[in-house]
């Protein structure tokens, strides 16, 4: 237990001395939610942008955290060796996978807790009742794409996979629901985006806070379907060196 925790220990120091990490993690998202809740240029479909934007913010978070940094610091770990060296010593394997996925739900819980009051202050009223089902949402994305994350990490070298996950992440960005409803892209697009975990986490949580809206069942569906697939395919294909 003493080699996990000083992993996790490690692991978090490591990821908050990374600023572009933090960048894409906290800084960015809390920009979004600020800018586009008090500038009102975005087709949220609601009487008060912030409705619509914070919960999505909230799901574009967990792709940041669990996916862009989560695979680039691996990716590079991967590619100098640091993987395989801390493989072998006492830490072992499973309990170095288990202290990532850890960091990975502590910068989630500080992404969260930036979050949400920024959000109230500026107005955010969330379905209360909407939070349990929100949470397991989140826990579906967290697991959704820190197995992508992985997956690339564990097949690309770090520098394709620094570029392929913030490429996605853009990507993502624009298509899954999280800066504005998928109703506003074109129809073909939307039905293909909400294929995709991007969509259903943000279908998922935004249906799930946003007062008098539902949560379809495709989305959670799809949702599970991406949680269990890409962790799999991420162990399937890991390699440590």
């Amino acid at each position: 237990m003493s080699a996990y925790l000083a992993q996790v220990r490690t692991e978090l120091t490591l990821t908050l001395r990374q600023g572009e990490q933090m960048l894409v993690s906290v800084v960015i998202p809390v920009m979004l939610l600020v800018f586009f809740s008090m500038v009102e240029v975005l087709p949220t479909g609601t009487t008060d942008p912030v409705d619509f934007l914070a919960p999505a913010i909230l799901a574009l978070a967990v792709m940041s955290s669990a996916m862009v940094s989560l695979g680039i610091s691996t990716g590079f770990e991967r590619q100098y060796l640091v993987l395989k060296r801390l493989g072998t010593t006492p830490l072992g394997r499973p309990r170095l996978v288990a202290a990532k996925a850890s960091t990975v739900v502590c910068i989630e819980a500080v992404q969260f807790a930036v979050l949400i009051p920024v959000a109230y202050l500026l107005g955010w009223s969330p379905d209360s009742t909407g939070w349990p089902s929100a949470a397991a949402g989140v826990l579906l994305g967290t697991l959704a794409f820190a197995g992508l994350g992985l997956l690339l990490a564990g097949t690309l070298p770090g520098t394709v996979t620094l570029g392929l996950a913030n490429g996605l992440w853009l990507l993502f960005l624009l298509t899954g629901g999280m800066v504005f409803p998928l109703s506003e892209l074109p129809d073909w697009l939307a039905a293909l985006s909400r294929l995709l975990p991007a969509a259903a986490l943000s279908e998922v949580v935004v249906g799930s806070l946003k007062a008098g809206a539902e949560v379809a069942g495709r989305a959670w569906i799809v949702l599970v379907i991406w949680a269990v697939a890409l962790p799999a395919a991420a162990a399937a294909c890991f390699r440590w060196e």
